[in-house]
């Protein structure tokens, strides 16, 4: 079940091994980790590297270490979701259906705000930096660089906000949301068939229109939440059981 780990793989490609494993579902919630020389031994790392990779994987809620019980991997709840790595860990294998629902729900209470924001406080140079983005949706030749450009121009919007709250907020999502923008405009058939809501937002951020902007950045996101329901249906393992 788990691949060997480098000799000389610092304490984090275990954390990234033993957390992938954990958020996809292969250990499952309250399932217990091996002994520690045991789980040193098969991962081929020493056990203060794998002390040191037990203590971020405690930190980010994935474990719980008990003297008398050892390792156990925590329920759900209690993971740091807004954890750049679980974030991470999540998208790499594909987002359950479940996953992608809370992702467009928090696109639906933050993004339409954002919008507004950014028409009444945007300074030229991000609106420019929101031009230049959509400029490179609209020039762009594959759905590798379309995604690309749109994650550039959400972030060019989260930042015009002039809310650290809320471009600290993006650094978080940063992976999460790209892979949204990945699916959503594969499924869409015309990976471009967004870009007319796009220029909406920007033509209102423009022109200072906030209540505009919030209706057509509302509009981007339904028409994404349509997209993403032609995706074929996935879900953990265990909640088919």
């Amino acid at each position: 079940m788990v691949k060997p780990v480098a000799a000389r793989g610092l304490h984090n490609l275990v954390v990234q091994q033993l957390g992938r494993l954990i958020v996809s579902g292969e250990l499952a919630p309250g399932s217990g980790l091996p002994r520690e020389e045991v789980l040193a031994e098969r991962l081929q790392v020493s056990r203060t590297a794998l002390r040191e990779a037990m203590k971020v994987l405690v930190a980010k809620g994935l474990i719980e270490s008990r003297q008398r019980t050892g390792a156990r991997v925590r329920d759900e709840v209690n993971w740091n979701q807004l954890d750049a790595d679980v974030l991470g860990w999540r998208c790499a294998s594909m987002p359950t259906d479940s996953f992608v629902e809370k992702l467009v729900e928090m696109r639906e209470l933050i993004e339409p705000g954002a919008a507004a924001a950014a028409a009444k406080r945007r300074t030229e140079a991000q609106l420019a930096d929101l031009k230049a983005a959509y400029e490179a949706m609209a020039a762009s030749a594959d759905l590798d660089a379309w995604a690309e450009a749109d994650l550039a121009f959400h972030q060019a919007l989260l930042k015009a906000t002039n809310n650290e709250l809320m471009v600290s907020l993006f650094s978080v999502i940063e992976t999460a949301l790209g892979t949204f923008f990945l699916l959503s405009a594969r499924n869409a058939g015309n990976f471009k068939a967004a870009l007319p809501y796009h220029q909406e937002v920007y033509e209102a951020v423009r022109r200072k229109r906030p209540e505009v902007a919030r209706k057509a950045m509302a509009s981007m996101v339904a028409e994404s939440r349509e997209n993403m329901g032609k995706r074929p249906r996935k879900r953990r393992a265990s909640a088919e059981a």
